[in-house]
């Protein structure tokens, strides 16, 4: 599978402050990528960087095997960046055929075609200064979708949008996905991203801290919890000392391992029988929170 999107030590300073601080990143086509970091990460102005608007102070980016800033890179990449900007007197529908007859003309067919994508067909001849900013969204998304890109870049694009609206724009991600295009998607909705991403970065401070899917993030932080007498807590403590082990406040064993059968036949051979044993993969949201050490209120735990 070749690669859509390459950053090598891509740095950006304006000063003596580092914002995008030595990243490197790799998106491979077909993907869904999520690129989700708290505020001041440095997400916006790398993919400011990637399509042109903000040049790197140093390092090295290349689209779709063109290195920036050859031109021809980014003549099949689509672009959401922050909120989408349109003529409030214009309808919908007049903005788009106003884009289209920019660079390469596009027929009124496939401005229709977008507007049926991302489900503004019915509202396309409504004023946009009426739009919600949901609606607004969606309309930058169609924007973006029209010259048919093979990169899509995404950066907050379902701010505003209702459950019905982020489960249509979940499946317009897949069905984009399946025939080809690939998506850098930079969100907040950690759980939506967690449902429709293939893969995930994570920066923090301008740097990469982890990478992989999903499920493979949680899947490495997985614990086992386990509930065993209070006579027996000291002797269960020795015999899974091999392993990170803490008491939690309600007197359960902590165990940094993600085989709950290992904990098991361990007690087990001592004689030693626990009330429970459960594995415990953390969420996405969990995992971002732990690598870049914010402190949730309230922990939701997932079930593995």
């Amino acid at each position: 599978m070749s690669n859509v999107v390459e950053c090598r030590d891509l740095t950006k300073t304006y000063g003596s402050i580092s914002v995008v601080d030595g990243l490197d990143l790799t998106v491979r086509a077909g993907q869904v990528f999520g690129f989700v970091g708290p505020n001041g990460a440095g997400k916006t102005t790398t993919m400011r960087m990637l399509v042109g608007l903000v040049h790197p102070t140093r390092g090295q980016i290349t689209l779709n095997g063109r290195p920036l800033p050859d031109p021809e890179g980014l003549d099949r990449v689509g672009v959401m960046i922050e909120e989408p900007s349109f003529y409030g007197f214009m309808s919908g529908r007049t903005n788009l055929e106003t884009l289209a007859r920019c660079g390469r003309r596009l027929t009124a067919a496939a401005v229709d075609d977008v507007l049926d994508r991302v489900a503004l067909t019915d509202t396309a001849d409504r004023k946009v200064k009426t739009y919600s900013q949901g609606m607004r969204q969606r309309l930058g998304l169609a924007a973006a979708l029209m010259r048919r890109p093979d990169l899509l870049i995404l950066d907050e694009p379902t701010n505003g949008m209702d459950p019905a609206g982020l489960r249509d724009f979940r499946t317009l991600l897949r069905e984009l996905a399946a025939s080809g295009t690939t998506v850098l998607l930079s969100s907040h909705l950690l759980s939506e991203v967690e449902h429709v991403c293939d893969e995930v970065a994570v920066p923090n401070e301008g740097r990469l801290v982890e990478q992989g899917r999903p499920s493979e993030l949680s899947t490495a932080r997985a614990q086992v919890h386990v509930t065993v007498a209070a006579d027996d807590r000291a002797l269960a403590q020795q015999l899974l000392a091999d392993w990170p082990v803490r008491v939690d406040d309600g007197g359960d064993l902590i165990v940094d391992v993600t085989d709950g059968r290992l904990v098991n036949q361990r007690l087990g051979t001592a004689g030693v029988w626990a009330a429970r044993i459960e594995a415990v993969r953390p969420s996405l949201e969990e995992v971002f929170l732990d690598l870049t050490s914010i402190q949730p209120c309230v922990s939701e735990r997932a079930i593995g």
